[in-house]
């Protein structure tokens, strides 16, 4: 059992990932790339940069990226840059680099012609400006989209990765109990934001919240809040949604509840969201597609005469996302989105009811799938009233 909140303060925080964990992940993209009859993967700036690469960069107009091959990994740099790039770096490899009046796009296109390659999968992240530099420095190669190649190895988390995100959920959970307890009437939301950053910050998430959005009464009706900084007063259902990151992997948990005594129509939504949420999880085992967890969660909401679909009173929006280096990413638990759950994947399970202009119940925890079937990351909300 990975759940282990209760315990927080003795969890001890996982290693960061290492040059030898980052080559390895270079070394499954050379996998796909022969499977998928691929000679090069070039990477931009950004997450997959990260991934593969170990390089927190950002996207900007000049041109930092990679070149995976068989044989080489080639970082395509400004030379400027170079001692900053260098310094950043978790992989081994070569440089290309470029000055302020050259084309980056033709100092890549001269290494693939040098090294007489044909076919090049893009990172699905590059801007289109870029691609299409790159595609007219390269007019005779075939250029593609690698969103199949990177999104099959990063969909598929590895115990490191695991690790990491249960060290940043059972973080975030320590978080929303001491917003809990925080909690009193007259506060102003912002205060609650305010508060819930400086915790995670105090237990050493990477740069305090990644997000958060706390919303009182009517509020909660919108699935991510409304401008405004409205103040809590007694016998109000409050919404807390926040995560933050640990070496760039992700949490993200939501809690509903009761501040006070809330109606009882409240309360009935509030189980019928508990009962969906477990509806979705009882779904989840390997090579159950994620359409069917969805699925499974609709199914249980049309029962209770909610929906269907996604008409209100009901569920707005898909059941979940996958996480890890991005808050949201593939695949998603989601109609239409067949991709089959695989050991490693992470997804969010979220099935929100929202009744307009009145309220709206979100409960939010994540799960991974194991070998044989679905595991929570952090323990459940417990009931309206005793959140935790």
């Amino acid at each position: 059992m990975r759940h282990t909140n209760t315990t927080f303060s003795s969890l001890p925080r996982p290693p960061s990932i290492d040059k030898s964990g980052f080559m390895a992940r270079v070394n499954e993209a050379r996998k796909q790339l022969s499977v998928q009859n691929t000679d090069a993967l070039i990477l931009v700036a950004g997450i997959n940069m990260r991934y593969f690469c170990g390089l927190a960069w950002p996207l900007t107009e000049r041109f930092v990226g990679a070149v995976i091959t068989a044989q080489d990994v080639m970082f395509i740099c400004p030379r400027f840059e170079q001692s900053a790039i260098k310094a950043a770096l978790n992989t081994d490899g070569e440089f290309l680099f470029w000055q302020e009046d050259e084309n980056p796009s033709e100092v890549v296109a001269r290494f693939l012609h040098h090294k007489n390659l044909r076919s090049v999968a893009v990172d699905p992240k590059c801007p289109l400006w870029l691609f299409e530099q790159l595609q007219s420095a390269l007019p005779a190669m075939s250029l593609r989209s690698a969103v199949s190649l990177i999104g099959n190895l990063r969909a598929r988390k590895n115990k490191q990765e695991l690790d990491l995100i249960q060290y940043a959920m059972s973080l975030t959970l320590t978080v929303h109990e001491r917003a809990y307890a925080y909690l009193q009437a007259g506060r102003r939301a912002s205060e609650v934001i305010r508060f819930i950053d400086e915790q995670h910050r105090q237990l050493g998430a990477d740069n305090g919240s990644y997000f958060c959005t706390v919303q009182f009464g009517e509020g909660t009706s919108h699935p991510h809040g409304v401008p405004g900084d409205p103040v809590l007063h007694d016998d109000t259902l409050v919404l807390i949604d926040t995560g933050c990151q640990v070496d760039g992997y992700h949490s993200d948990i939501t809690r509903t509840y009761g501040f006070g005594q809330v109606s009882d129509r409240i309360s009935d939504m509030w189980e019928i969201e508990k009962a969906a949420q477990a509806a979705a999880f009882a779904a989840a085992k390997p090579g159950v597609p994620c359409a069917h967890i969805d699925q499974a969660a609709r199914d249980l909401l049309k029962q209770k005469g909610l929906g269907p679909d996604y008409e209100l009173p009901g569920l707005p929006h898909r059941t979940g996302h996958g996480i890890g280096l991005e808050i949201h990413e593939g695949p998603y638990l989601v109609r239409g989105d067949n991709t089959p759950l695989q050991p490693g994947m992470c997804f969010s399970n979220e099935p929100m009811i929202v009744v307009p202009g009145e309220f709206g119940v979100r409960l939010e925890d994540h799960f991974y799938v194991t070998h044989d079937k679905a595991q929570w990351f952090t323990p459940l909300q417990k009931s309206l009233y005793s959140p935790f």
